[in-house]
């Protein structure tokens, strides 16, 4: 479904990433681990047009988005839930999630997926009139998903949804991540939570430097002594 093939991005004349290549098929989970600096956060804002990809290809579906805008690249469905969550502060949550249908063309079904959202994420039902800015880390994280659920992705780009949260949170935003890919929502997550991201993905890719330098199933990525030792603490 997405296919990146040597993938070279800059920050300036910082070589950030150096040849990334990986596949996500269509309904499937799959995570990339990766210490900070790895190059994580930088891939997915390649593949979103937010950083443009010096070399190299990006496909969905085999046509090519890696020269596309990021506003059309929301349009063929693939949305980004960013690291930080960074939500609107000063708008309420409700005009937050509807940020997110800003470039849908097919209005009448905005309200069932508005609908969807409130099933998978009840408080912020319960919050709809209040300020984001007002709201816990972890509602926050609840509304930057959302907003991106909103834009009706095909793939979700998710970034660090767990980072910050308490750890009875962070087993509710897994647990909502695997909901919303059996809705047949495709999953790319960034996870600093190796453990349980590894425990819902079905292939994982570990980052180094920029450069991908391990990949497999979720399953044959824990059981791999390196990954054990770097990522699991065990």
């Amino acid at each position: 479904m997405l296919k990146i093939e040597d993938v070279h991005t800059y920050y300036g004349r910082i070589h950030a990433l150096k040849g990334v290549s990986l596949e996500v098929s269509d309904g499937a989970i799959v995570t990339l681990l990766g210490a900070n600096g790895a190059g994580k956060t930088t891939l997915l804002r390649t593949i979103s047009g937010l950083i443009p990809a010096a070399q190299g290809r990006i496909t969905l579906d085999g046509v090519a988005i890696e020269k596309l805008p990021p506003q059309k690249i929301v349009g063929l469905g693939i949305a980004q839930s960013p690291e930080g969550r960074q939500v609107f502060t000063d708008l309420t949550v409700l005009e937050n999630l509807k940020m997110g249908t800003y470039s849908r063309k097919d209005k009448k079904s905005v309200n069932e997926d508005m609908e969807m959202v409130f099933h998978h994420f009840p408080r912020l039902k319960q919050r709809a009139k209040q300020l984001a800015g007002t709201l816990s880390g972890g509602e926050q994280q609840m509304v930057a998903m959302g907003r991106a659920l909103m834009a009706k992705p095909r793939i979700l780009l998710l970034d660090e949804p767990s980072l910050g949260l308490a750890p009875l949170l962070v087993k509710e935003i897994f647990q909502i991540i695997q909901d919303i890919n059996k809705l047949g929502v495709t999953v790319l997550l960034v996870e600093q939570n190796a453990y349980a991201a590894l425990h819902i993905a079905n292939q994982g890719y570990v980052l180094e430097t920029g450069r991908v330098v391990l990949e497999g199933s979720g399953f044959d990525l824990r059981q791999n002594e390196e990954v054990r030792h770097s990522y699991l603490g065990r």
